[in-house]
């Protein structure tokens, strides 16, 4: 089955409207490639739900932050009982995807959790990453100078990461300087849900972001920052998991 497709053709063709039958929209972070949830899809697909995960164009210099946004709306397709999840920098698309169309949940995976008008680029002194990175990882004894290996690869298989290359697109800059364009935070139930064995944004620091941003308590999964690819059975069970729980009556 199709893990992926690009957003302009996603259409009730693709999407199969099944009763009682929920559709995940995966947001991929930095660079785009909707490859990064393709083992979260299978998981989702095997619990009998919809999931499809949007390719954004992260490489193209001519989009930004407005054109996600419309990627994943057309992904939503008007689906009020859609699940929206976003990783890493998808965290600046999802709530201005939630602002223009209504869905039941909003799930944020490892992600940059923004303030209304911030940017991606200022994201990162405002919440005090740099210094809660390093403080990591001088606490857990691997190298605090950045690199591929241990800040993403760390615990992903080493036949997902050699197959990833293929799929690996630098963000362009510019979405870094673009705002997230929303006056608050859109009215949609959101969970906050963190690797435990994330280098990039370390476990305490997504606790305390989540806090002050959004005055909610940050969930635990195992897993580093890429988490979809290390542990996507667990992942794919938790968000589950939150789908059940906002459908309770």
């Amino acid at each position: 089955m199709i893990s992926a497709v690009p957003a302009r053709y996603i259409s009730q063709h693709w999407l199969k409207r099944r009763y009682g039958v929920s559709e995940f929209v995966l947001i991929p972070g930095a660079g785009g490639a909707a490859w990064y949830w393709h083992r979260v899809v299978l998981e989702l697909r095997a619990r009998g739900h919809e999931a499809i995960a949007v390719d954004l164009p992260g490489a193209d210099e001519s989009a930004g932050l407005p054109e996600y946004t419309d990627a994943v709306v057309a992904a939503v397709d008007g689906r009020r009982d859609a699940v929206v999840v976003a990783q890493s920098m998808g965290g600046f698309t999802a709530p201005m995807a939630c602002a223009r169309t209504p869905v039941r949940l909003l799930v944020l995976v490892n992600a940059m959790i923004p303030l209304p008008g911030e940017t991606p680029g200022d994201w990162w002194d405002h919440t005090g990453w740099e210094p809660a990175r390093v403080a990591a990882a001088q606490a857990g004894g691997y190298p605090a100078e950045f690199d591929l290996s241990s800040y993403f690869l760390h615990d992903v298989p080493e036949d997902v990461a050699a197959a990833g290359e293929a799929h690996a697109h630098p963000e362009a800059d510019i979405a870094f300087g673009q705002p997230c364009a929303i006056e608050r935070w859109p009215d949609v139930p959101t969970r906050v849900l963190a690797g435990r064995d994330d280098r990039l944004f370390p476990l305490e620091f997504q606790r305390q972001t989540a806090r002050d941003r959004l005055g909610l308590d940050a969930d635990v999964v195992p897993g580093g920052h890429l988490v979809a690819l290390s542990r996507p059975a667990e992942l794919a069970g938790r968000l589950v998991q939150y789908l059940d729980e906002a459908a309770a009556p």
